[in-house]
């Protein structure tokens, strides 16, 4: 019967696990990729809807400066969602935030699909827009539901779901796009639409499963449906030791209130976590691994490979995703929003400055990224403190002795402050 237990808590849990990776940072990966392939057929749809329009062909700088905008759009729709998934959170709970998020795809996926009947090349911006926002809502959000919902000794293999939902989109929109499938000039409205399907396989698996127990207890202060939401996770009645757990991590937050971004900055008990967050949040991006998904083909044709075999050479690439696991529990929302912007932020980034990169170094142009893991690993290496096995109270202990252990040296001289004389 133990083993019968153990086995249907493990389903449920890889199963809430799938229910909020498919419409969660599945989409991210997904979305990313499935605009390289139909890249050249909306530039033409482009030009030619704006032929039909006014008469006169847009030239080709136009016509990039148009498609730049619609690569774009996606990163600032991503900002916007990670601006928006703290409140979300807080409000709706992190799994009713995750159900509602799918109305942004539904929205873009409408957009997308209809606009070359509608022959506007504006409601694909619109679309890439919702999109992003969708991403970038599920980016903040579905590590925190899952790392709030595993047990403690399975916390960490569970938020790096995230990052394997992440690289199986990629995958799978790099597959869809392939010319025998929906890669083809007249199928591209369906292949931007394609992402609602993922949207609706959530909006029918994860309302089966429970809430963050997390959430439940010290947000919501519900200690029933706390319980409630335990028992299908772990499948056991014996919750006595994690339940003690978040009572003192509910005990320790008594009274305070979710702190927005610009608190966090002010608080010097939160300075490491802060500089953990800005450290690795942008090295995520920063490594260079996202340019390969917006230039593949451009750095493929560069080495040599004829054009029509670069769509299956690039189906390939992983991503990660930072759990932040090193924030308070009031303070992890707004930690999350920090993390989301940074990501954005810095995709818009890279995305922007890669062509000037390698028109700059050519072949030496992963060298600054190289830089940028190299500091990154010694950072982690030095700085960063192990989280694996530990509550989320024991890794505020840990960064707390990092904050205040310069305040720690200077007061341990116990002595008068003032020495009035030197007589013996």
């Amino acid at each position: 019967m133990n083993k019968l237990q153990r086995l249907l808590q493990n389903k449920i849990l890889i199963l809430t696990i799938c229910a909020a990776g498919i419409g969660g940072t599945f989409q991210y990966g997904y979305n990313i990729s499935i605009i390289n392939a139909p890249a050249s057929y909306i530039q033409t749809f482009m030009n030619t809807t704006w032929l039909e329009r006014t008469g006169v062909p847009l030239e080709s700088n136009v016509i990039l400066l148009l498609w730049s905008f619609t690569v774009s759009a996606y990163p600032l729709g991503g900002l916007t969602g990670a601006v928006v998934a703290g409140p979300m959170a807080i409000m709706l709970g992190r799994k009713m935030s995750l159900l509602l998020n799918n109305v942004f795809v539904i929205i873009a996926a409408a957009l997308s699909g209809f606009s070359r009947m509608a022959k506007s090349f504006e409601m694909i911006m619109l679309s890439r827009f919702f999109t992003g926002m969708n991403a970038g809502v599920s980016m903040n959000i579905q590590p925190m539901y899952l790392a709030e919902s595993a047990p403690k000794k399975l916390r960490g293999a569970v938020a790096l779901t995230s990052a394997s939902f992440t690289a199986l989109g990629l995958v799978l929109g790099q597959v869809v796009g392939l010319r025998e499938l929906l890669g083809r000039e007249e199928s591209w409205p369906f292949l931007l639409a394609s992402n609602v399907v993922p949207a609706l396989i959530q909006l029918t698996t994860l309302p089966w499963f429970p809430e963050s127990p997390r959430y439940l207890l010290i947000d919501r202060g519900d200690k029933e449906s706390c319980i409630s939401a335990l028992q299908k996770l772990r499948g056991t009645t014996d919750l006595s030791a994690e339940l003690e757990e978040m009572l003192a991590e509910q005990a320790a937050v008594k009274g305070q209130r979710a702190k927005n971004p610009w608190e966090l900055f002010q608080n010097p008990s939160l300075r490491w976590q802060l500089v953990s967050i800005v450290v690795l949040s942008s090295a995520m991006q920063l490594c260079g691994n996202d340019s390969m998904y917006s230039y593949a083909a451009y750095v493929f044709q560069e080495a040599g490979i004829p054009r029509d075999k670069i769509p299956y050479v690039v189906i390939a690439g992983v991503t990660g995703v930072l759990p932040t696991e090193v924030f308070d529990q009031m303070s992890r929302p707004a930690a999350y929003m920090i993390c989301g912007s940074l990501l954005w932020f810095n995709l818009f980034l890279v995305g922007t400055a890669f062509p000037f990169i390698v028109k700059s170094l050519a072949h030496f142009c992963y060298i600054p990224f190289l830089v940028v893991c190299v500091c990154t690993a010694l950072y982690v290496g030095f700085f960063l403190p192990e989280t694996k096995g530990k509550s989320f109270l024991e890794i505020s202990e840990e960064f707390k002795k990092r904050n205040f252990r310069t305040k720690t040296r200077a007061g341990f001289y116990k002595g008068p402050e003032e020495i009035k004389t030197t007589t013996l």
